[in-house]
């Protein structure tokens, strides 16, 4: 294979694994009523702190009108609540509820615990959890660019 074949394996068998295993670890979650756009907002917050609703729609790409139900729907089910901002007091700050981050927290160590159920059943050795762990970090960078 050439260069740009190799490449284009690598890129489309990448695409196609990170696809279907996201889509099996999306499936499970703490609150099965939850979206997970909802749930994005949440673990954005959760990890990065109070958002303005614009910021928000900036991080996971949707318009600001998109975000501002997003966040109605969580502030009402009291996972989020909206703070005043200190500097402009006709903006607000979106903030996470404990009860929000119980949430983002549970779902997290489901997957995780699915993963390792998974992974433990696949029985691999200690090169390919090596190997997996290495090409996690290769992945990691990739999401981040």
């Amino acid at each position: 294979m050439n260069d740009n074949s190799s490449l284009h394996t690598t890129a489309t068998e990448l695409r196609l694994a990170t696809f279907r295993l996201a889509r099996r670890l999306r499936s499970v979650r703490a609150l099965d009523s939850m979206s997970d756009a909802q749930l994005a907002v949440l673990a954005a917050l959760r990890a990065h702190g109070r958002h303005s609703v614009t910021a928000l729609a900036d991080r996971e790409r949707v318009t600001a009108p998109t975000m501002s139900a997003v966040v109605t729907g969580l502030e009402e089910q009291g996972f989020v609540i909206r703070i005043p901002d200190d500097e402009d007091r006709r903006r607000v700050q979106v903030e996470i509820t404990a009860r929000g981050v119980e949430i983002v927290d549970d779902t997290v160590e489901r997957r995780t615990q699915l993963l390792m159920t998974e992974i433990t059943e696949l029985g691999l050795s200690d090169d390919q959890l090596r190997t997996l762990l290495e090409a996690s970090t290769l992945m990691r960078k990739l999401a981040e660019l």
